[in-house]
């Protein structure tokens, strides 16, 4: 069968199922088996067993599975991730907040940064790559999603540590320059409106957090007044409907200043900042 056929074949199959970017995963899923990229497969002539082994990962995705479980990979910033089951897949939302800490730390020799439930590594691991004079701790109480940050953040200098973040790192209280985070923030009255790829398979640990969504947050930023010096920045991500209610949970703690919410690449409101008084 000819390569447009099979990508045809597997759009029009991804679709039906109601994913979000059929042309797109049917490319990906095709490129990933055949070795090749998406703008490669107009050269490609794959092989029956190739053939076969497409056949599989479609149905897989035409299932919800989500796309990065099926190649193993994520892409973040400017770095591959390995990724899977028992793990969150990081998503380009949080691209925009990294570069947004990044941005307050120009200027600041050999910075400090904690990332509070890091997940994938994600975070940490583009701040390490990307500010080598950095020092980065990141904090993950998952034990499955801390076999995959133990992985991506392998030879990128940033420290992991298995624990919850309430009451994490004291020995760094009031040194760090910037504290990060993506926590679990949606509510449990949300259900129905999450896609399948993310309700059925990213962990229930990353992504749920009480009533109203912001459990944990009140934890990041109870810890991120902690840890901050005085003028350090912190940037914690949150649901699109969250724009006004997160802002107030740093607000109340009466620590911070500047407390400021930022907008994603689709100017939804998605992450809030602010600075140590």
């Amino acid at each position: 069968m000819s390569t447009r056929t099979l990508l045809a074949e597997a759009t029009a199959r991804l679709a039906e199922a109601g994913v979000a970017s059929p042309d797109y995963d049917a490319a990906e899923l095709l490129a990933h088996v055949t070795g090749s990229s998406r703008l490669q497969l107009a050269l490609v002539e794959p092989t029956a067993e190739q053939e076969a082994q497409y056949a599989v990962l479609v149905g897989r995705r035409a299932q919800r599975e989500p796309l990065q479980h099926l190649t193993g990979t994520a892409a973040f910033r400017y770095r591959e991730l390995a990724v899977g089951p028992g793990v969150f897949v990081p998503r380009p939302e949080t691209e925009v907040l990294v570069g947004w800490i990044l941005d307050r730390l120009v200027g600041v020799e050999a910075p400090l940064v904690v990332d509070l439930c890091s997940g994938s590594g994600a975070i940490a691991g583009a701040v390490a790559t990307e500010r080598p004079d950095s020092t980065v701790h990141a904090v993950e109480l998952s034990p499955e999603a801390c076999v995959w940050a133990r992985r991506n953040l392998a030879g990128t200098g940033a420290t992991l540590h298995e624990g919850d973040i309430d009451g994490c790192l004291p020995e760094l209280n009031g040194m760090v320059d910037a504290v990060i985070s993506n926590p679990p923030y949606i509510p449990l009255t949300a259900w129905e409106s999450v896609t399948a790829e993310v309700r059925d398979h990213d962990p229930a640990l990353a992504l749920w957090s009480g009533d109203d969504g912001l459990d944990e947050i009140k934890v990041v930023a109870a810890t991120a007044g902690r840890l901050l010096k005085p003028g350090g920045w912190f940037g914690c991500e949150h649901a699109d409907v969250q724009g006004e209610s997160a802002p107030a949970v740093f607000t109340s703690t009466t620590l911070f200043t500047e407390i400021r919410d930022q907008q994603d690449l689709s100017g939804r409101p998605r992450f809030t900042t602010g600075r140590r008084i």
